[in-house]
């Protein structure tokens, strides 16, 4: 009898000890917190925006960037994500880039598009700068490369430079082996949510594993996301589904954008 009734006043005092621990936190604290760290990240997100725009040429044709959004709404509606939160901006630049900025700014170079022959391939990329920011991987290097603090002090008004510094930061940011490959899988997850074929974006980093000795100034983004076979092999092996797939946009409107990028030179 006795060890029953040891084993019953452990688990009532483990219980008590953890009424105890949860009652001392401050939930209202916590929410707070949390809520401050939103608000930071959305005004860093800002800044740096504003911090690029001034440095860079932003597209405003209306079929460029209807189109742009149509890939975005296709990908965000088949994942439940909130379109609404996504900021997208095309910049007219010919290098083959794209990042992502906190506050859920995402930064599309003309230069992906007009340089790559395959849209699923584009849109497996945007898949991909999406993956990081859902994941909240922008903040997290961010943190880890600049530092708490002097993000929090020059969103406070504390840091003009050290905003342009981190705008550039970003558009150059290489992320962790980890952080690559989450972003990848779920990459291929968007994609295969959508009915989107993932192996244009194996391709593409086929190609640029092939290409990246001799184009490494021009294709931005391999120094950002350092490609290898490897890479490109492992999305293959996680590509689950076989079926039937279609396009974010139809070949048509592709070969139009393809066009209109084009024709701003």
């Amino acid at each position: 009898m006795k060890k029953p009734l040891i084993q019953a006043l452990i688990i009532v005092s483990s219980f008590l000890l953890l009424w105890f621990l949860l009652n001392q936190i401050s939930w209202v604290d916590l929410f707070e917190v949390k809520k401050n760290g939103t608000r930071t990240e959305e005004k860093l997100g800002e800044l740096c925006w504003k911090s690029i725009k001034s440095a860079e040429i932003e597209v405003s044709n209306k079929f460029i960037l209807n189109s742009v959004d149509s890939i975005i709404e296709k990908i965000c509606l088949a994942n439940d994500i909130d379109v609404d939160k996504i900021k997208v901006h095309v910049l007219q630049n010919s290098e083959v880039n794209a990042f992502a900025l906190p506050g859920g700014h995402m930064i599309i170079y003309t230069g992906l598009i007009a340089q790559n022959a395959n849209q699923d391939a584009v849109t497996g990329v945007i898949c991909h700068e999406l993956a990081h920011l859902e994941l909240n991987h922008v903040m997290k290097k961010l943190v880890k490369e600049v530092g708490l603090s002097v993000l929090l002090s020059s969103t406070a008004g504390g840091g003009g430079e050290v905003i342009k510094e981190t705008g550039k930061l970003l558009s150059s940011l290489a992320f962790d082996r980890s952080l690559e490959k989450e972003a990848d899988l779920k990459a291929i997850e968007y994609l295969e949510n959508a009915k989107i074929d993932p192996e244009p974006l194996a391709n593409f980093l086929y190609l640029l594993a092939d290409e990246e000795a001799a184009l490494m100034e021009q294709l931005a983004w391999i120094s950002t996301h350092p490609v290898s076979k490897e890479r490109a092999e492992y999305i293959i092996a996680e590509i689950k589904s076989k079926g039937e797939y279609t396009s974010a946009i139809s070949n048509s409107t592709w070969q139009a954008l393809k066009t209109e990028i084009q024709d701003l030179d």
